[in-house]
């Protein structure tokens, strides 16, 4: 038992059986402490502990021998940290069996090049085979226009001013191949017109699409033969919706017994077909004889012979059938070029009636 008239001496601990590490101070006022048999970084206490007094607890002291690969990596990260920067990463590195992914060792993609489906190259690509030249001869002259193949066998719809009086039709296909060509209806109702190439097979369709899905601002290419320029790409955008255009029809039966080559007469070919929007009268005069259908409104650039041809989407899908387009006229009496004021039948109106054209007529 303790003596309890003697003094009492505090307790400390037994001396381990090796030199702690010293502190390593690297800048005033920072400490950096060694591992303990732990693993971790424990910083010691703000004074000595003591124990209570009393007897040393009998029975050996069990310790933990201290691993070597423990000791060697806290030597490493006391270097590190010593160091500074990249110790959390080199600590987990060294603790962890997953390897640590920094910035650097992210994997760059392939390029490749980019599709050009959406583009207005892929459209002509995909859509110029679809698109036909067609030049009508009459008693008053010879005028052309465009149009769309519809059937693999040569039926091609167009604006029915294009055919209009005429004797004899010459269609040219993109790949430069010539076919006569025989109207089967038409509907100057709606300007429209239904040709069929005599021979021809093996040819491209194109695709209708659907004009009530069309929103303004929506980016459309238009196909042509402007001025006898085969396969010439434009492209631009839908300006608007349900524009009322009034054009000239032909005046075959009409009271005014001139018989239709008057009609023919009215229209010059430098300037395109007239057409009345807004109150006033482009491209000539319209004539007694006239009808106003909904269309629409672009400003992709439409000149003389675009007439018939197709106004495509993204998609490549025909949405309309361009009729109608203004060129002011220049001192000399020939165009001077598209002021972005083009008009087109939309393609709905044109499958509401396709039916009727085979049939001979319009609906």
């Amino acid at each position: 038992m303790t003596d309890p008239t003697q003094p009492q001496q505090p307790y400390h601990p037994p001396r381990p059986p090796y030199e702690p590490t010293r502190p390593i101070t690297t800048e005033p006022g920072t400490t950096v402490w060694p591992s303990g048999s732990g693993g971790g970084f424990t910083p010691p206490p703000a004074e000595p502990a003591y124990a209570a007094a009393g007897p040393v607890p009998a029975g050996p002291v069990s310790r933990r021998r201290a691993k070597r690969g423990v000791g060697l990596m806290a030597a490493v990260a006391i270097a590190a940290a010593a160091i500074g920067g990249g110790t959390a990463t080199l600590v987990q590195q060294l603790t962890s069996d997953a390897p640590a992914t920094t910035a650097s060792s992210v994997v760059s993609g392939t390029n490749v090049s980019a599709s050009s489906t959406g583009t207005v190259a892929g459209v002509a690509a995909a859509v110029s085979p679809s698109i036909v030249e067609i030049s009508a001869s009459s008693t008053s002259g010879e005028s052309t226009g465009s149009g769309v193949i519809t059937t693999g066998d040569g039926e091609i719809v167009t604006n029915n001013h294009v055919i209009s009086g005429a004797s004899e039709i010459t269609v040219r296909t993109s790949d430069g191949k010539t076919y006569r060509a025989d109207v089967v209806g038409k509907d100057p109702d709606k300007d429209l017109a239904l040709i069929k190439l005599r021979n021809a097979s093996g040819l491209k369709a194109a695709t209708l699409g659907d004009s009530s899905k069309v929103r303004v601002g929506d980016e459309v290419v238009a196909i042509g033969s402007p001025e006898g320029l085969t396969g010439t790409v434009t492209s631009g955008i839908v300006s608007a919706l349900d524009r009322d255009v009034t054009v000239a029809k032909d005046t075959e039966g009409s009271d005014s017994g001139q018989g239709q080559g008057q009609g023919q007469q009215q229209w010059d070919p430098r300037q395109g077909w007239p057409f009345e929007f807004g109150g006033q009268q482009f491209n000539g005069d319209t004539g007694s004889s006239k009808t106003t259908y909904k269309a629409l409104q672009t400003d992709a650039s439409l000149n003389p012979g675009n007439s018939g041809g197709a106004l495509i989407n993204m998609n490549g899908e025909i949405i309309g059938i361009n009729s109608a387009m203004y060129s002011p006229s220049s001192s000399s009496g020939s165009t001077a070029g598209s002021v972005g004021l083009g008009f087109a039948i939309p393609v709905n109106t044109l499958k509401a009636d396709l039916d009727a054209l085979r049939s001979g007529g319009g609906s």
